[in-house]
Protein backbone atom coordinates (compact mmCIF):
# COMPACT_ATOMS: atom_id res chain seq x y z
CA UNK A 1 0.00 0.00 0.00
CA UNK A 2 1.00 3.32 -1.06
CA UNK A 3 0.25 6.45 0.92
CA UNK A 4 0.23 9.91 -0.35
CA UNK A 5 0.54 13.33 2.21
CA UNK A 6 -1.07 16.80 1.08
CA UNK A 7 1.08 18.91 -0.02
CA UNK A 8 0.42 21.02 3.32
CA UNK A 9 1.80 18.61 4.98
CA UNK A 10 4.62 19.35 7.52
CA UNK A 11 7.18 18.19 9.95
CA UNK A 12 4.66 17.82 12.43
CA UNK A 13 2.31 15.17 10.03
CA UNK A 14 5.42 13.50 8.54
CA UNK A 15 6.20 12.62 12.17
CA UNK A 16 2.92 11.26 13.32
CA UNK A 17 2.95 9.46 10.36
CA UNK A 18 6.07 7.73 11.09
CA UNK A 19 4.65 7.37 14.64
CA UNK A 20 1.18 5.78 13.68
CA UNK A 21 2.94 2.98 11.21
CA UNK A 22 6.06 2.03 13.79
CA UNK A 23 3.33 1.75 16.58
CA UNK A 24 1.58 -0.81 14.73
CA UNK A 25 4.94 -2.68 13.79
CA UNK A 26 4.23 -1.70 9.79
CA UNK A 27 7.56 -1.66 7.82
CA UNK A 28 8.01 1.34 5.53
CA UNK A 29 10.12 3.66 3.06
CA UNK A 30 9.43 6.64 2.75
CA UNK A 31 9.73 8.70 -0.74
CA UNK A 32 9.73 12.19 -2.14
CA UNK A 33 8.52 11.04 -5.82
CA UNK A 34 6.86 13.99 -8.36
CA UNK A 35 6.61 16.17 -5.40
CA UNK A 36 5.06 14.26 -3.16
CA UNK A 37 6.01 12.64 -0.15
CA UNK A 38 5.07 9.09 0.11
CA UNK A 39 4.86 6.17 2.52
CA UNK A 40 5.64 3.07 1.19
CA UNK A 41 3.98 -0.02 3.36
CA UNK A 42 5.79 -3.36 3.18
CA UNK A 43 2.41 -4.91 3.76
CA UNK A 44 -1.57 -4.45 3.39
CA UNK A 45 -3.06 -2.70 7.06
CA UNK A 46 -6.58 -2.81 7.69
CA UNK A 47 -9.40 -1.20 7.24
CA UNK A 48 -9.56 0.41 10.95
CA UNK A 49 -5.67 1.50 10.87
CA UNK A 50 -6.93 3.25 6.95
CA UNK A 51 -9.29 4.88 8.98
CA UNK A 52 -7.39 6.11 11.79
CA UNK A 53 -4.77 7.61 9.46
CA UNK A 54 -7.49 9.09 7.40
CA UNK A 55 -9.14 10.99 10.64
CA UNK A 56 -6.14 12.99 11.24
CA UNK A 57 -6.53 14.48 7.36
CA UNK A 58 -2.63 14.78 6.32
CA UNK A 59 -3.20 11.48 3.86
CA UNK A 60 -4.26 13.41 0.65
CA UNK A 61 -5.08 9.56 -0.85
CA UNK A 62 -4.08 5.90 0.28
CA UNK A 63 -3.43 3.34 -2.76
CA UNK A 64 -4.15 -0.12 -2.26
CA UNK A 65 -0.81 -1.58 -4.90
CA UNK A 66 -1.53 -5.17 -5.82
CA UNK A 67 1.64 -5.49 -7.86
CA UNK A 68 4.89 -5.75 -6.27
CA UNK A 69 6.25 -2.99 -8.55
CA UNK A 70 4.77 -0.34 -6.80
CA UNK A 71 5.72 3.21 -8.02
CA UNK A 72 5.83 2.41 -11.61
CA UNK A 73 2.93 0.66 -12.13
CA UNK A 74 -0.48 1.88 -13.69
CA UNK A 75 -2.31 1.27 -10.02
CA UNK A 76 -0.46 3.83 -8.73
CA UNK A 77 -0.26 6.45 -11.61
CA UNK A 78 -2.15 5.76 -14.35
CA UNK A 79 -1.58 8.74 -16.07
CA UNK A 80 1.84 8.45 -18.84
CA UNK A 81 4.85 9.90 -17.42
CA UNK A 82 6.42 12.43 -19.65
CA UNK A 83 10.19 13.23 -18.98
CA UNK A 84 11.41 16.65 -20.31
CA UNK A 85 14.94 17.28 -21.21
CA UNK A 86 15.12 20.59 -22.71
CA UNK A 87 13.25 20.57 -25.39
CA UNK A 88 12.71 17.09 -25.76
CA UNK A 89 9.74 15.27 -24.30
CA UNK A 90 10.22 11.46 -23.67
CA UNK A 91 6.50 9.56 -23.57
CA UNK A 92 4.49 12.16 -25.44
CA UNK A 93 2.87 11.63 -28.39
CA UNK A 94 5.91 11.72 -30.36
CA UNK A 95 8.73 9.57 -29.88
CA UNK A 96 12.13 10.54 -29.64
CA UNK A 97 14.78 9.30 -31.85
CA UNK A 98 18.20 8.47 -29.87
CA UNK A 99 20.86 7.55 -32.74
CA UNK A 100 25.19 8.09 -32.08
CA UNK A 101 27.65 5.20 -31.98
CA UNK A 102 27.97 2.20 -29.94
CA UNK A 103 31.49 4.11 -28.27
CA UNK A 104 33.18 7.43 -28.81
CA UNK A 105 36.49 6.42 -31.03
CA UNK A 106 37.77 9.98 -30.99
CA UNK A 107 36.48 13.97 -31.02
CA UNK A 108 36.60 13.92 -35.23
CA UNK A 109 34.11 10.69 -35.09
CA UNK A 110 31.55 12.44 -32.52
CA UNK A 111 31.29 15.34 -34.21
CA UNK A 112 30.99 13.90 -37.95
CA UNK A 113 27.91 11.41 -36.41
CA UNK A 114 26.17 14.32 -34.14
CA UNK A 115 26.19 16.26 -37.45
CA UNK A 116 24.35 13.53 -39.18
CA UNK A 117 22.31 13.15 -36.36
CA UNK A 118 21.16 16.57 -36.32
CA UNK A 119 20.66 16.98 -39.98
CA UNK A 120 18.24 13.61 -40.01
CA UNK A 121 15.78 15.59 -36.63
CA UNK A 122 17.18 13.10 -34.22
CA UNK A 123 16.10 13.76 -30.73
CA UNK A 124 19.19 12.95 -28.65
CA UNK A 125 22.74 11.86 -29.53
CA UNK A 126 23.87 8.87 -27.73
CA UNK A 127 27.45 7.54 -27.50
CA UNK A 128 29.33 4.66 -25.09
CA UNK A 129 32.36 5.72 -23.61
CA UNK A 130 32.62 3.12 -20.96
CA UNK A 131 32.24 -0.16 -22.32
CA UNK A 132 31.12 -3.45 -21.09
CA UNK A 133 32.85 -6.50 -23.56
CA UNK A 134 32.19 -9.85 -23.40
CA UNK A 135 36.23 -9.99 -24.20
CA UNK A 136 39.08 -8.42 -21.30
CA UNK A 137 40.98 -7.72 -25.01
CA UNK A 138 37.98 -5.73 -26.62
CA UNK A 139 38.25 -1.98 -27.04
CA UNK A 140 36.69 -0.68 -23.34
CA UNK A 141 35.79 3.02 -24.37
CA UNK A 142 38.09 6.60 -23.90
CA UNK A 143 36.57 7.29 -20.39
CA UNK A 144 36.00 11.23 -19.60
CA UNK A 145 37.69 12.41 -22.48
CA UNK A 146 35.25 11.04 -24.49
CA UNK A 147 32.24 11.85 -22.71
CA UNK A 148 33.51 15.73 -22.85
CA UNK A 149 33.96 15.17 -26.78
CA UNK A 150 30.15 14.02 -26.81
CA UNK A 151 29.13 16.64 -24.54
CA UNK A 152 30.37 18.95 -26.24
CA UNK A 153 29.15 18.12 -29.86
CA UNK A 154 26.07 17.50 -28.40
CA UNK A 155 25.82 20.99 -26.88
CA UNK A 156 26.82 22.18 -30.12
CA UNK A 157 24.11 20.88 -32.40
CA UNK A 158 21.44 21.19 -29.70
CA UNK A 159 20.83 17.67 -28.64
CA UNK A 160 20.84 16.41 -24.98
CA UNK A 161 23.27 13.16 -24.74
CA UNK A 162 22.93 9.52 -23.39
CA UNK A 163 26.09 7.44 -22.09
CA UNK A 164 26.00 4.43 -19.59
CA UNK A 165 27.50 4.27 -16.42
CA UNK A 166 29.20 1.01 -15.38
CA UNK A 167 29.38 1.55 -11.80
CA UNK A 168 28.69 3.96 -9.00
CA UNK A 169 31.84 6.12 -9.33
CA UNK A 170 30.56 6.95 -13.20
CA UNK A 171 27.81 8.87 -12.09
CA UNK A 172 29.57 11.53 -10.43
CA UNK A 173 32.30 10.98 -13.35
CA UNK A 174 29.84 11.29 -16.00
CA UNK A 175 27.25 13.80 -14.32
CA UNK A 176 28.47 17.21 -15.72
CA UNK A 177 28.60 15.74 -18.91
CA UNK A 178 25.21 13.67 -20.11
CA UNK A 179 21.68 14.34 -19.78
CA UNK A 180 20.56 10.83 -20.02
CA UNK A 181 22.24 7.98 -17.68
CA UNK A 182 22.57 4.68 -18.78
CA UNK A 183 22.15 1.65 -17.18
CA UNK A 184 23.17 -1.78 -19.70
CA UNK A 185 21.29 -4.68 -19.73
CA UNK A 186 24.61 -5.97 -17.78
CA UNK A 187 24.06 -4.00 -14.71
CA UNK A 188 19.58 -3.75 -14.97
CA UNK A 189 20.05 -5.91 -11.37
CA UNK A 190 23.15 -4.52 -9.95
CA UNK A 191 20.85 -2.99 -7.24
CA UNK A 192 23.68 -0.70 -5.40
CA UNK A 193 23.89 1.00 -8.66
CA UNK A 194 20.48 1.30 -9.57
CA UNK A 195 20.57 2.74 -6.02
CA UNK A 196 22.64 5.76 -6.83
CA UNK A 197 21.32 6.31 -9.84
CA UNK A 198 17.75 6.90 -8.23
CA UNK A 199 19.19 9.18 -5.87
CA UNK A 200 20.44 11.72 -8.47
CA UNK A 201 18.10 14.15 -10.91
CA UNK A 202 19.13 13.14 -14.32
CA UNK A 203 16.97 11.23 -16.33
CA UNK A 204 17.51 7.22 -16.62
CA UNK A 205 17.60 5.35 -19.79
CA UNK A 206 17.44 1.68 -18.08
CA UNK A 207 18.18 -1.62 -20.53
CA UNK A 208 16.22 -5.14 -19.97
CA UNK A 209 18.83 -7.65 -19.29
CA UNK A 210 18.87 -10.00 -21.58
CA UNK A 211 17.20 -13.28 -19.56
CA UNK A 212 15.26 -10.58 -17.33
CA UNK A 213 11.26 -11.17 -16.94
CA UNK A 214 8.99 -8.14 -17.27
CA UNK A 215 8.46 -8.37 -13.27
CA UNK A 216 12.08 -8.36 -12.92
CA UNK A 217 12.69 -5.59 -15.70
CA UNK A 218 10.27 -3.25 -12.83
CA UNK A 219 11.79 -4.25 -9.59
CA UNK A 220 14.95 -2.37 -11.34
CA UNK A 221 13.05 0.32 -12.09
CA UNK A 222 11.18 0.11 -8.78
CA UNK A 223 14.95 0.78 -7.34
CA UNK A 224 15.81 3.89 -8.92
CA UNK A 225 11.99 5.22 -8.23
CA UNK A 226 12.19 4.18 -5.05
CA UNK A 227 15.07 6.67 -3.91
CA UNK A 228 13.06 9.69 -5.34
CA UNK A 229 13.98 9.84 -9.15
CA UNK A 230 10.66 9.57 -11.50
CA UNK A 231 12.60 9.93 -14.91
CA UNK A 232 13.15 6.54 -15.86
CA UNK A 233 13.36 5.71 -19.48
CA UNK A 234 12.96 1.98 -19.88
CA UNK A 235 14.44 0.32 -23.11
CA UNK A 236 13.85 -3.16 -24.74
CA UNK A 237 17.09 -3.94 -26.39
CA UNK A 238 16.64 -8.23 -27.15
CA UNK A 239 16.62 -10.80 -24.84
CA UNK A 240 18.13 -14.57 -24.97
CA UNK A 241 16.69 -17.33 -26.94
CA UNK A 242 17.09 -20.45 -28.95
CA UNK A 243 17.37 -18.71 -32.03
CA UNK A 244 20.72 -17.99 -33.38
CA UNK A 245 20.97 -16.25 -36.29
CA UNK A 246 20.59 -13.37 -34.40
CA UNK A 247 22.25 -11.45 -31.72
CA UNK A 248 19.23 -11.54 -29.25
CA UNK A 249 15.51 -11.76 -30.00
CA UNK A 250 13.54 -8.78 -29.77
CA UNK A 251 10.91 -9.22 -27.48
CA UNK A 252 7.97 -6.90 -29.34
CA UNK A 253 4.80 -8.20 -26.79
CA UNK A 254 7.01 -6.21 -23.84
CA UNK A 255 6.25 -2.95 -25.72
CA UNK A 256 1.92 -3.25 -25.29
CA UNK A 257 2.03 -5.00 -21.95
CA UNK A 258 4.64 -1.96 -20.54
CA UNK A 259 2.16 0.51 -21.92
CA UNK A 260 -0.62 -1.28 -20.16
CA UNK A 261 1.03 -2.54 -16.96
CA UNK A 262 3.22 0.94 -16.38
CA UNK A 263 3.49 4.99 -16.93
CA UNK A 264 6.91 4.55 -17.45
CA UNK A 265 7.93 5.09 -21.32
CA UNK A 266 10.15 2.68 -22.86
CA UNK A 267 12.11 2.50 -26.49
CA UNK A 268 13.49 0.29 -28.18
CA UNK A 269 16.96 -1.00 -28.99
CA UNK A 270 16.36 -2.58 -32.41
CA UNK A 271 20.64 -2.74 -32.69
CA UNK A 272 21.41 -5.05 -29.81
CA UNK A 273 18.38 -6.93 -30.17
CA UNK A 274 18.89 -8.04 -33.95
CA UNK A 275 22.94 -7.64 -33.93
CA UNK A 276 22.24 -7.25 -37.99
CA UNK A 277 22.47 -3.67 -39.52
CA UNK A 278 19.88 -5.32 -42.20
CA UNK A 279 17.61 -5.83 -39.39
CA UNK A 280 17.49 -2.77 -37.56
CA UNK A 281 15.12 -1.00 -39.69
CA UNK A 282 12.10 -2.98 -40.09
CA UNK A 283 12.30 -4.15 -36.61
CA UNK A 284 12.73 -0.54 -35.10
CA UNK A 285 9.29 -0.05 -37.06
CA UNK A 286 7.61 -2.50 -35.54
CA UNK A 287 8.51 -1.32 -32.28
CA UNK A 288 7.05 2.08 -32.89
CA UNK A 289 4.07 0.48 -34.41
CA UNK A 290 3.46 -1.44 -31.15
CA UNK A 291 3.18 2.05 -29.21
CA UNK A 292 7.04 2.22 -28.78
CA UNK A 293 8.31 6.09 -27.00
CA UNK A 294 10.93 5.85 -29.07
CA UNK A 295 14.24 4.16 -30.53
CA UNK A 296 18.00 4.21 -29.98
CA UNK A 297 19.42 2.82 -32.82
CA UNK A 298 23.45 2.69 -33.53
CA UNK A 299 25.49 4.57 -36.63
CA UNK A 300 28.64 4.76 -37.64
CA UNK A 301 30.21 6.82 -40.80
CA UNK A 302 32.22 3.64 -42.03
CA UNK A 303 30.97 0.80 -40.05
CA UNK A 304 33.66 -1.75 -40.65
CA UNK A 305 35.85 0.40 -39.08
CA UNK A 306 34.37 0.80 -35.76
CA UNK A 307 35.84 -0.47 -32.42
CA UNK A 308 33.20 -2.15 -31.06
CA UNK A 309 29.66 -3.57 -32.92
CA UNK A 310 29.86 -2.46 -36.32
CA UNK A 311 27.79 -5.09 -37.42
CA UNK A 312 24.91 -3.46 -36.12
CA UNK A 313 25.73 -0.04 -36.79
CA UNK A 314 23.87 1.46 -39.44
CA UNK A 315 25.56 3.83 -41.96
CA UNK A 316 24.41 7.34 -42.78
CA UNK A 317 22.54 6.11 -46.28
CA UNK A 318 20.85 3.62 -43.83
CA UNK A 319 20.09 5.80 -40.91
CA UNK A 320 18.50 8.50 -43.80
CA UNK A 321 16.56 5.21 -44.93
CA UNK A 322 15.52 4.36 -41.52
CA UNK A 323 14.42 8.04 -41.12
CA UNK A 324 12.47 8.12 -44.39
CA UNK A 325 10.52 4.77 -43.89
CA UNK A 326 9.40 6.26 -39.96
CA UNK A 327 8.11 9.53 -42.02
CA UNK A 328 5.65 7.38 -44.31
CA UNK A 329 4.49 5.43 -41.16
CA UNK A 330 4.46 8.17 -39.03
CA UNK A 331 1.39 9.86 -39.49
CA UNK A 332 -0.64 6.04 -39.48
CA UNK A 333 1.05 5.63 -36.05
CA UNK A 334 0.67 8.71 -34.48
CA UNK A 335 -3.15 8.94 -35.81
CA UNK A 336 -3.59 5.98 -34.10
CA UNK A 337 -2.27 7.10 -30.16
CA UNK A 338 -4.20 10.14 -30.48
CA UNK A 339 -7.49 7.45 -31.14
CA UNK A 340 -6.44 5.95 -27.79
CA UNK A 341 -5.65 9.28 -26.18
CA UNK A 342 -9.01 10.21 -27.24
CA UNK A 343 -11.01 7.35 -25.59
CA UNK A 344 -9.14 6.49 -22.76
CA UNK A 345 -6.84 3.49 -24.07
CA UNK A 346 -3.86 2.87 -21.30
CA UNK A 347 -1.89 1.79 -24.30
CA UNK A 348 -1.43 5.17 -25.79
Amino acid sequence: MIIVLKNKSGQKDLSLMRDILNSNNIEFKEVIFNSEEIFILFKKIDSVLIENIISFGFADRIVDVKVPYKLCSREFKNEATQINIGSVVIGGIDPVIMAGPCSVESEEQIWEIACEAASMNANILRGGVYKPRTSPYSFQGLGLKAAKWLCNAGKHFNLPVVSEVMEINDIDELYPYVDILQIGARNMQNFKLLKEAGKTLKPILLKRGNSATLNEFFMSAEYILSEGNSNVILCERGIRTFVEYTRNTFDLNIIPMVKELSHLPIIVDASHATGKRELVNPVTLAGLTAGADGFIVEIHPRPKEALSDGEQSLTFPQFRKLMDDWIILKDSVLAIRHKKVASGNSLA
